[in-house]
């Protein structure tokens, strides 16, 4: 189809993809449940978190992944965003000499609380941009889950433009119902390709959706062809 990677593989799921020479676009830094509600925005988290990534950058550097996936975390009422920010960026701050010496770009996601995932913390683009202008490195970036950020706030093109020094990843997905990519959902995805593009983006974007059809390789052509600029 001409796809150049596959995200979101395990360590273990790595030597898979090169083999049948796909790059691993994102990969995760431990094989761990609850592992998008714990994230940087809880101190208490952070050594857990930044053991993983000390072990999985190295791994990945070596692999040739580009990128290695983080969280945010879930909310905990007795910490608001101010603070959950400081918290961010005080624990990837540890982590990011690390991720620029192994050339290895730690992508933080952002996630609706909406719809798919209550209580998440780091479900604004706002969010995210402060606790990257507060890290400021060139190797901890953000994940914009375009499919995310359009139920939390729309205005999906102006604020790729307005931000995209802080993007290193992006993933796609049909809204509502995270499904195809096409004229069912309600963003012009080819439009938003165009935009990616236009800013010199040069890492990958990831098609990250259920499909409905009976041949889903279908829907997975159609989504590259969509987004092919």
């Amino acid at each position: 189809m001409g796809f150049a990677g596959i995200d979101l593989l395990h360590v273990d799921e790595w030597q898979v993809a090169h083999d049948a020479g796909l790059t691993v676009s994102m990969g995760y830094p431990s094989r761990r449940e609850k592992f998008i509600e714990t994230g940087f925005n809880n101190p208490a988290n952070h050594q857990l978190l930044i053991n993983e990534l000390e072990a999985a950058l190295p791994l990945a550097a070596r692999a040739g992944v580009p990128n290695l996936i983080a969280m945010f975390g879930n909310r905990d009422p007795a910490r608001d965003d101010r603070a959950a920010i400081d918290s961010c960026v005080a624990g990837l701050a540890k982590i990011a000499p690390l991720a620029q010496e192994t050339g290895v770009t730690i992508c933080v996601e952002l996630l609706n609380s909406r719809v798919d995932h209550p209580g998440y913390q780091g479900d604004r683009t706002a969010f995210g941009v402060a606790v990257m202008k507060g890290v400021n490195s060139p190797r901890v970036k953000l994940l914009y889950d375009i499919y995310h950020m359009q139920i939390m706030e729309g205005d999906v093109i102006r604020t790729i433009r307005d931000n995209i020094q802080w993007l290193g990843h992006f993933h796609t997905g049909g809204v509502p119902g995270r499904h195809e990519i096409d004229a069912s959902q309600e963003l012009n995805y080819r439009a938003v390709a165009t935009a990616i593009a236009d800013l010199g983006y040069a890492g990958y974007v990831a098609h990250e959706f259920i499909p409905t059809r009976a041949d889903p390789y279908a829907s997975l052509a159609e989504a590259l062809r969509i987004c092919s600029v």
